[in-house]
């Protein structure tokens, strides 16, 4: 390397990298949440459903019950598509990690990014039917809200969005023309 070489450097990659993992991370903590729907005296998530049934006594703690929700066809297609969408990111993620660490494979960015994108298809269609199915079939007499799980669900589906751009970009056509 001599003096007068300048070497330009973008991180694209790494950063797209980074996107891919924050967006596995988000999509594991948006499953495992418990918390998709909240109101006053019921919870909704992707697994169970549990209301607090009123105490009996003004001493005694009224009691939350739960059951599965796994029972809805809905509700079955929703976790599907969320898992499935899990499962490509981390497919993504894997191919990413070992074609960024070998340095060479540049031909599998364009294929990582193709996994993206059916992920993020994947994620929008499951997140755009949960609230609809929810507020069709479900009619609550209180005020309801969709809690953080549904919202660490879209963040997922972001930076999924975002890994899977940066991850189209053809950064070596810029990079061999400043050698």
């Amino acid at each position: 390397m001599s003096v007068n070489e300048v070497y330009v450097i973008r991180p694209f990659k790494l950063i797209a990298l980074l996107c891919v993992f924050l967006a596995l991370c988000l999509d594991i903590v948006a499953l495992l949440s418990p918390a998709w729907v909240t109101a006053d005296h019921f919870s909704l998530s992707l697994w169970e459903s549990c209301s607090k049934s009123a105490a009996r006594h003004l001493t005694e703690e009224s009691e939350w019950s739960c059951f599965s929700t796994l029972t809805s066809d809905w509700q079955i297609a929703t976790l599907v598509l969320l898992l499935a969408g899990a499962v490509v990111t981390l497919v993504a993620f894997l191919v990413a990690l070992i074609s960024l660490c070998l340095g060479t494979q540049r031909q599998h960015y364009r294929t990582v990014a193709v996994f993206l994108f059916t992920a993020v298809v994947l994620q929008a269609c499951a997140l755009v039917l949960y609230p609809i199915k929810f507020i069709d079939g479900t009619v609550l007499q209180t005020y309801h809200e969709f809690n953080w799980g549904y919202g660490l669900g879209w963040g997922a589906t972001i930076f999924m969005l975002g890994g899977g751009i940066l991850f189209c970009l053809r950064t070596d056509i810029y990079e061999d023309a400043m050698y």
